[in-house]
């Protein structure tokens, strides 16, 4: 048994070593570090208004309504000047220049958030080492503000990464400060309260963050969700719509074929044009039904079957009535105009529509009372499917389904060039309108 080693070489003219995972790791943070804090760090990014639609803000006047807007501004402004008047008292150097420096990085932050930190950097040892009268270092007590507050702002305005970069870079600072480098302050050093105070304060700020991106993860999902759920309740509507023309259309053509074969033979000696316009009308039936059939045939799901009772009309509405009064339900029928057969497509979508009306009567106001009315014109058919307020609303049960409904009924509606409206009505039941026309038969024609 021979065994046969393979040496890897490197081709020539590739000179890269490979690296190890510590390189890249190390190298993959400086590379975020320059992204977060370096790349852009003095773009202008203006501090939006606050939302004046909340719970607190939909309950002041209007004037002061207008104001919130301005709270986030007002209150970095109140931050900028405390964090002046405790440079002011506490140098002993230039108290308006102390100011100036611990003010400006707080107010940059409206505006360049991110280069807001680099001017704290920057002013929080100017400040130090031209003394505090409290004796503290590396910070003093206006830098302590002023940092603080723009470390909070900075991380609200940006991601949660930045937020750490700032920490670590903060704390470098009070290692280096703290490390000989620096006057020595006879209380000792207050990095560590820095440090974790700013901590706390990102780790909060970061928590805020992650829960705000999931509250909106939530929301776009539920909004894609319901979406979805409308989009596949119109699917399945005109699924089953397709299912029934495509019942009705071929019972149709089946009887126009079987008419036109069993014709010739009602009729004594009939010429022989006569005998093959009817083998035309049936071949063309029969084309057509076998077109139909595989064409609207691919809705059919594997477990659907074809119905053994002929597709409901206007006709069998007295049964659907006589059904939702055995369960519960108070319903009158109203017929004006003089009644006549519908096409059979407009008869069954009414039918579907008073149906499904009177199925959502049931399951969001229980115990109301129901009108049906039908209006037989010329150019059509009305109707019109209302009920009352519910007696008791405590009896109304949440329903995730709510409105699919009224979809399914518009699809109907909008498939015979029809019109519907649907809405509450005055006395704070619910009311569905609707009108399907019907083209007029020509007087004259064959």
């Amino acid at each position: 048994m021979t065994e046969t080693t393979h040496l890897q070489t490197t081709p020539p003219g590739d000179g890269a070593t490979p690296r190890s995972p510590e390189y890249r790791v190390a190298v993959d943070s400086l590379r975020g570090l320059r992204q977060d804090l370096m790349h852009d760090a003095f773009a202008y990014r203006p501090l939006p208004g606050r939302c004046t639609d909340g719970r607190f803000a939909r309950r002041l006047p209007g004037r002061l309504r207008e104001y919130v807007a301005w709270t986030p501004h007002a209150l970095i402004v109140t931050a900028a000047l405390i964090s002046a008047a405790l440079a002011t008292v506490d140098t002993s150097g230039p108290g308006a220049l102390m100011g100036l420096f611990c003010a400006v990085p707080v107010l940059l932050t409206m505006v360049r958030p991110v280069g807001a930190f680099w001017a704290s950097m920057v002013s929080t040892p100017v400040v130090a080492l031209l003394g505090s009268r409290w004796f503290e270092w590396p910070w003093a007590a206006g830098s302590f503000l002023s940092h603080l507050t723009v470390l909070t702002v900075v991380a609200i305005r940006t991601r949660p990464r930045t937020a750490g970069w700032m920490w670590v870079l903060t704390a470098l600072y009070a290692i280096l400060a703290d490390s000989g480098i620096g006057p020595t302050s006879m209380y000792g050093s207050n990095s560590a309260a820095m440090l974790i105070l700013s901590a706390l304060i990102l780790l909060s700020v970061t928590v805020w963050h992650i829960r705000r991106h999931a509250e909106q993860e939530v929301t776009a999902q539920q909004t894609v969700t319901a979406h979805e759920r409308s989009r596949r309740t119109l699917l399945e509507e005109r699924t089953t719509i397709a299912r029934e023309l495509h019942d009705v259309v071929a019972h149709h053509m089946s009887v126009v074929a079987i008419q036109a074969e069993a014709a010739p033979y009602r009729v004594d000696n009939p010429p022989p044009e006569l005998e093959k316009a009817f083998v035309t009308i049936r071949e063309n039936a029969v084309a057509a039904l076998t077109e139909l059939r595989r064409v609207l045939g691919v809705v059919r799901a594997e477990d659907y079957e074809a119905p053994d009772a002929p597709q409901p009309t206007l006709a069998d509405l007295e049964r659907l009535l006589a059904n939702v009064r055995e369960a519960g339900l108070a319903v009158d029928k109203v017929v004006t105009g003089a009644v006549r057969e519908l096409p059979q497509g407009v008869e069954l979508s009414a039918y579907r529509i008073v149906q499904e009306a009177l199925s959502n009567t049931l399951r969001h106001a229980p115990g109301a009372t129901a009108r049906v009315e039908l209006g037989y014109v010329l150019g059509g058919l009305g109707l019109r499917i209302v009920n009352g307020p519910p007696p008791n609303p405590s009896l109304i049960k949440p329903s995730p389904g709510a409105g699919h409904g009224i979809t399914g009924m518009r699809e109907r509606v909008s498939m015979l060039d029809g019109e519907m409206t649907a809405g509450r009505s005055d006395d704070g039941g619910y009311e569905v309108a609707v009108f399907l026309p019907v083209a007029l038969p020509d007087e004259g024609g064959s």
